[in-house]
């Protein structure tokens, strides 16, 4: 199975997908660590993404899903896939279920004034929210609800992904 935790910057993707996937056994992959160098330096200077930018971005996650796929090995992505056309690109097989971390600007905003080290700049969260298609196929989750019980209701609902 191969779980895809989503949502827009600061709503704890990472936090949530790393936790699923050490609860499971499964496979942790951060889709940042994707992004080619000029989409990183772009979002540090505070400039938003565009689908072009992404493109190449999403085929090496969707390869990278495949892969997982073909190999019947579990995997838990943190990627924000904002638009339906980008889970589209992501749902590479059956064995692909979203869950969206859902909360308001302003507890997103002010988680991401308060971390440091990241590229994505808290003035770029308005064009998230104006980007993001909410899903209509996926499990959300309210992001002040506690890791655990976000955790437990993933596993509830998708079972044991390992």
């Amino acid at each position: 199975m191969i779980i895809v935790v989503m949502g827009v910057s600061g709503c704890g993707k990472s936090t949530v997908a790393e936790a699923v996937a050490r609860r499971t056994g499964a496979e942790y992959v951060d889709a940042d660590a994707y992004h080619p160098k000029a989409n990183v330096e772009k979002m540090s200077r505070g400039i938003a993404l565009t689908d072009e930018d992404r493109a190449g971005w999403l085929d090496i996650l969707a390869a990278l899903l495949r892969e997982r796929a073909a190999s019947d090995r579990s995997v838990v992505l943190a990627c924000s896939a904002l638009k339906e056309s980008y889970r589209q690109r992501l749902r590479v097989s059956s064995e692909v279920h979203f869950v969206h971390l859902k909360g308001s600007y302003e507890i997103l905003l002010a988680r991401m004034q308060a971390r440091t080290n990241h590229f994505m700049k808290p003035e770029m969260l308005k064009s998230q929210f104006a980007t993001l298609e909410e899903p209509a196929d996926a499990l959300t989750l309210d992001v002040t609800l506690p890791v655990e019980v976000q955790v437990a209701r993933v596993l509830e609902t998708f079972g044991r992904i390992d």
